[in-house]
C-alpha cells in the first residue's frame, strides 16, 4: 500500500482500513521493541491506551519524563501541544501524533498574533504561560507552568515584578487568590471541559451523595473552587484520592483520571459530574479522545504524522520549559 506522506500528515491521521482480527496491543508491542519507540500518555487518554502506555503522567510529569528518554521514536498520545513540548525539549528525536486534529481549546485560545498585541501592553512584566499553549505562545514567554507548579513558579518571579499569566482564566485567578499577587495580568482564556462544569449539578450529586468529597482541577470556575475540599492538579488529585481516608470522590476534572483513581483505589467510588446540569454523561475532552488504538498503531507502522517544528522556534520556546523544569525540581 502506497501512502502519501504529505496528505497524512496534512489530514492529521491515517485513514486505512485493518484486518478486524488485528491483535492491536500485540501489534504495537511489536513495533515498539523493532523501532526503539516509547509511548507517552496523559492521563486524559482512554484506558485501553493509559494502560498500553510506557508512562502515564500530567502535563508536568510527562515534560520531565521527555528530558531522560533514550528511545528513537516517542509517540505521543495527547494532544498536540504535548507532542509539541517533546520535540522542543528532544529535537533529535522523532516525535509521532496519532492525531494531530487532537488540539486544545485552551492552547486554541490564545492566539499567536493577539497575545503579541497583549504584551505590548505590559512591557515591563515576566510572562507566564502555562503549558497547554503553543509553541509559538511559549517562544514569547519568561516561563511556563503546569497546574501542578504554578504556585511554585509564581512564588519564584519577585513580588515587585508584575506577571502576565495566560491562558487559562480560571488557573490564573486561582493562583493570584493562592498568592496575592495583585501586579498579575490574566489572559481570557479557558478549558471547555473545566469552564463547562455545572455548579447546580455538582450540589445536585452532593445532595444524593453527602459523604462524597469534592476534589477539583484549579482550571474550574470559581463558585466550583469555593465548595472543593481539595484543589489539585490532575496528579494532586490522584495522589489525594489515593491518600484521604474517605471512600467516595465527586471529580471535577476530565474523566480519563478516574481510570488511574479505581486502579490504585478499586475499593472507593468515583463519580464524574456532567458538564451541565441538563447532560447526563460525564466530562470528557473531545481532542484527548481522538487518540486510539488503531491510529497509534498505524502511527508506529509507518512512523506518521510526524511534529516538524522550525528550529529558530524550538529554540526560544525550550528556554521558559527549561526554567520551569529547573525550578520544579
Amino acid at each position: 500500500m502506497i501512502i502519501n506522506v504529505n496528505s497524512v500528515n496534512k489530514v492529521g491521521f491515517i485513514d486505512i482500513e485493518i484486518d478486524p482480527k488485528l491483535d492491536l496491543i500485540e501489534e504495537i508491542q511489536k513495533l515498539k521493541h523493532e523501532k526503539n519507540a516509547i509511548i507517552l500518555a496523559h492521563y486524559y487518554q482512554t484506558p485501553d491506551i493509559q494502560d498500553i502506555a510506557d508512562f502515564v503522567g500530567d502535563s508536568l510529569a510527562l515534560s520531565q519524563k521527555i528530558v531522560d528518554i533514550e528511545s528513537d521514536i516517542i509517540v505521543f498520545a495527547g494532544v498536540r501541544f504535548m507532542a509539541e513540548t517533546a520535540k522542543i525539549l528532544s529535537p533529535e528525536k522523532k516525535v509521532l501524533l496519532p492525531d494531530t486534529n487532537a488540539g486544545c481549546s485552551l492552547a486554541d485560545s490564545c492566539k499567536y498574533e493577539d497575545f503579541i498585541k497583549f504584551l505590548k501592553n505590559y512591557p515591563n512584566y515576566t510572562v507566564v504561560t502555562y503549558v497547554n499553549t503553543t509553541a509559538e505562545i511559549k517562544s514569547l514567554s519568561d516561563i511556563c507552568c503546569t497546574s501542578s507548579n504554578a504556585i511554585k513558579i509564581v512564588n519564584s518571579i519577585s513580588k515587585d515584578k508584575g506577571i502576565v499569566f495566560a491562558p487559562d482564566k480560571n488557573l490564573g485567578s486561582y493562583i493570584k487568590s493562592v498568592t496575592g499577587r495583585e501586579n498579575m495580568v490574566i489572559w481570557d482564556g479557558a478549558c471547555h471541559v473545566h469552564e463547562e462544569f455545572s455548579l447546580e449539578a455538582i450540589l445536585e450529586i452532593k445532595k444524593i451523595n453527602p459523604d462524597a468529597k469534592l476534589i477539583a482541577h484549579p482550571e474550574c470556575k470559581k463558585p466550583i473552587l469555593l465548595i472543593a475540599d481539595f484543589i489539585g492538579s490532575t496528579a494532586e488529585l490522584l495522589r489525594f484520592s489515593t491518600n484521604d481516608n474517605s471512600n467516595k470522590y465527586i471529580v471535577a476534572t476530565e474523566s480519563g483520571i478516574i481510570h488511574q483513581m479505581k486502579k490504585e483505589n478499586p475499593d472507593k467510588i468515583f463519580i464524574s459530574p456532567p458538564p451541565k446540569a441538563t447532560n447526563c454523561g460525564c466530562s470528557e475532552c473531545f481532542f484527548m479522545k481522538m487518540i486510539t488504538l488503531k491510529k497509534i498503531y498505524l502511527t508506529l507502522k509507518y512512523e506518521l504524522p510526524e511534529i516538524l517544528l522550525d528550529s529558530d522556534l524550538m529554540s526560544r520556546a525550550r528556554k521558559p520549559i527549561q526554567r520551569m523544569i529547573e525550578i520544579s525540581k
